[in-house]
């Protein structure tokens, strides 16, 4: 199974819709927040299920602060990351992922992407495919990859300018 897993589309999706046509045989996909009204365009886009949580930019969705799913054997924290303060450090959303059961934690919100397996809890940000800030500033998406033992694999990847 691949999972499509973006953050901070902020509602300009041309690069969101790239990626579905790059990425064609996606099983699901992950959007960490920061939508800003496009929450029903990118699930009837979207040639899968897609589960989505709100961002600080998301003001009148319905979409959840944060939701835990499961993939393989693993439990999956997802949030924006705002109300965790991961512009500050991972502690705190380390933290809640444990409290939850989780041992992979996504966040969106700094807009750089990241992998961190450091310690107990993997932590993973896709970065934006909107307003990237990392030093290269090309658009960052992560596809997961389920195998069929249930093991997870993670691929950082960049969209071309």
């Amino acid at each position: 199974m691949r999972v499509l897993v973006v953050s901070d589309t902020h509602g300009i999706n041309d690069n969101l819709m790239k990626v579905l046509e790059k990425e064609k045989k996606i099983s699901w996909m992950l959007h960490l927040g920061d939508l800003e009204g496009s929450e029903h365009m990118i699930e009837n886009t979207a040639p899968c299920p897609v589960t989505m949580v709100a961002g600080n930019n998301d003001y009148f969705t319905t979409a959840p602060m944060e939701a835990v799913v499961q993939f393989g054997k693993y439990k999956i924290f997802m949030t924006h990351g705002h109300k965790y303060g991961v512009n500050y450090g991972m502690m705190r959303l380390r933290m809640a992922a444990r409290e939850k059961g989780c041992k992979i934690a996504m966040y969106g919100h700094t807009h750089h992407p990241c992998i961190d397996r450091d310690g107990d809890i993997t932590i993973i940000n896709p970065g934006s495919l909107t307003y990237p800030r990392q030093a290269n500033r090309k658009p960052s998406y992560i596809v997961m990859d389920v195998d069929k033992d249930g093991d997870i694999t993670f691929s950082l990847k960049y969209l071309k300018k």
